[in-house]
């Protein structure tokens, strides 16, 4: 178990979200990716990108390493809204030790920065509390900071996935993409996780998550706002 909670943290340490590291054309690729060259990119690169590209590599490099891994999918208010479907974000599923474990490298918000226990306890991580509470046929995620009320992350069941589940996802991406007038398909949304917790920065917003302590700012300053996005998708955060 150390050795998976020691890939997980190092992965979302190292490797970034971003929704920067793709184009459009290739962002509306859910499906059918090369996975080496995602991995290029995203990896070796060092660009990051969305779920979809990070966790799906990581669920290949715990299959080649031997782990008893599944996909699942989950899905977020805001998804649901844009895209009409339940199959949005992408993580996994690791059964190891007499029990299961969430795994998921690939969030762009306050999540788990180690493996999660599938169960009904409270857990906590770097000043953060999650649990899992009953949800339609599955669960609702949630989490809460040390000054901040439960919410959910998302929602998912424990329905083993495969790639092709996520082709409606993809399809109702490239509508949404080609609407006339449509201005925001660069959005910044980018992350990373450090040693004790997560920053991110959406747009103008950024969001800094330490020993369970959120701060939230609105960077109004173009070059402050340049800084910090180059500081996360370099990992130069200290």
């Amino acid at each position: 178990m150390s050795t998976l909670r020691t890939l997980h943290k190092r992965h979302l340490m190292t490797i970034p979200y971003s929704s920067l590291a793709y184009g459009v054309a290739d962002g509306i690729d859910v499906v059918d990716l090369d996975d080496d060259a995602v991995f290029e990119r995203s990896v070796v690169e060092g660009r990051g990108g969305a779920c979809y590209h990070l966790n799906r590599l990581f669920y290949r490099l715990l299959g080649e390493l031997g782990y008893d891994v599944t996909l699942l999918a989950g899905s977020t208010v805001e998804g649901r809204a844009a895209f009409g479907t339940d199959v949005e974000h992408m993580f996994g599923r690791v059964a190891l030790d007499g029990d299961e474990w969430l795994v998921d490298v690939g969030y762009p918000g306050p999540t788990y920065v180690e493996p999660l226990r599938l169960c009904d306890t409270v857990q906590t991580q770097y000043g953060n509390q999650f649990r899992l509470v009953d949800h339609s046929s599955g669960f609702a995620l949630q989490r809460r900071g040390v000054a901040t009320r439960w919410g959910v992350v998302y929602t998912f069941t424990t329905q083993p996935r495969q790639w092709s589940d996520w082709k409606e996802l993809e399809d109702n991406l490239r509508d949404v993409l080609s609407e006339p007038g449509r201005d925001d398909t660069r959005e910044v949304l980018c992350g990373r996780a450090v040693e004790n917790g997560q920053v991110f920065l959406r747009q103008r917003r950024y969001l800094s998550v330490r020993n369970g302590r959120e701060q939230v700012r609105t960077i109004t300053d173009d070059d402050e706002h340049r800084m910090l996005l180059s500081r996360i998708l370099s990992g130069n955060l200290d």
